[in-house]
């Protein structure tokens, strides 16, 4: 066995259960890259998962780009991927909106241009920061470009009971820079300090929906994935929740001591995707 992985599961039952696995899916920023470096181990380990018959695909809680960007950004790192294997929140939602609430059409976003432009484009139409503009949802996203007035406004639609959307839960997103980056769900604390509310739904991970969406298009079982990512809260829990397999990597967020800390524990803890990766072939063996 792999002596940079971590379980409690027998190697036997280590074996079987990553031998079951047909498909992986990766959460991006911490997972297979941290802010704009690409991990040195993460081509090789694609590779790998592709010489050896295993799909992936890339889902993230970060809404902050469309899935073009994403599909720029991955190029530019190296990586050619295909929009169907990028699934992020704001698609989840676009989703979620057509599904759960197809009368909405109106909707104030607190979120990036390029996400604004995903949800226009998908046939919704994003209103002015005005009192008198009320929309059908509001959907509260992690936002970079956030104006103290657009926040302002969120918190009143969601003070008036308007269907109230959070793309994802994370308190912070990645970054290999000397700074916090607050995300969504430190903004969602934020309104709710203010006026008592929480949103109605969470669509991120931990939510099982992103994961069982990818199932269903892909005609997979639950034991037929992975989820690899380096948040116990968000990426594992996503897995558990939708019975998959969950694979906690400490090349992002989480450090090893949390992770052991942690009840329960991941199913599996790795240093790196590759050492998860080494752990599918040799499972195949």
């Amino acid at each position: 066995m792999n002596d940079k992985i971590i379980t409690d599961l027998s190697h036997d039952g280590l074996m079987a259960a990553c031998r079951r696995i047909k498909h992986v899916t990766l959460d991006m920023d911490g997972t297979i890259y941290l802010g704009a470096n690409l991990f040195p181990w993460t081509l090789g380990f694609l590779q790998q998962l592709r010489d050896n018959g295993i799909g992936y695909s890339f889902l993230t809680n970060n809404p902050t780009k469309s899935v073009g960007d994403y599909l720029k950004k991955l190029s530019k790192l190296g990586i050619e991927a295909k929009p169907e294997e990028v699934y992020t929140t704001a698609v989840a939602t676009i989703d979620y909106l057509r599904l759960h609430l197809p009368e909405a059409k109106r909707l104030f976003i607190m979120g990036t241009p390029s996400m604004v432009a995903e949800f226009e484009a998908a046939g919704y139409e994003s209103v002015a920061d005005d009192h008198a503009e009320r929309p059908d949802a509001l959907i509260v996203a992690f936002d970079m470009t956030l104006t103290y007035d657009r926040l302002c406004r969120a918190a009143w639609w969601a003070s008036q009971g308007v269907p109230y959307i959070a793309t994802n839960p994370d308190r912070v997103c990645p970054t290999d820079l000397p700074t916090i980056l607050v995300d969504c769900g430190s903004m969602t604390e934020c309104i709710h300090h203010a006026t008592g509310r929480y949103p109605d739904v969470v669509i991120g991970k931990p939510n099982p929906d992103m994961l069982r969406c990818i199932m269903e298009k892909r005609g997979l079982e639950p034991d037929e994935v992975a989820m690899c990512g380096d948040r116990i809260y968000t990426d594992v829990a996503s897995a558990r929740n939708a019975g998959a397999l969950g694979v906690l990597v400490l090349s992002g967020e989480t450090t090893l001591e949390t992770a052991m800390a942690h009840d329960p524990r991941p199913a599996i803890t790795a240093a790196t995707v590759a050492d998860f990766g080494n752990l599918l072939i040799e499972s195949r063996k």
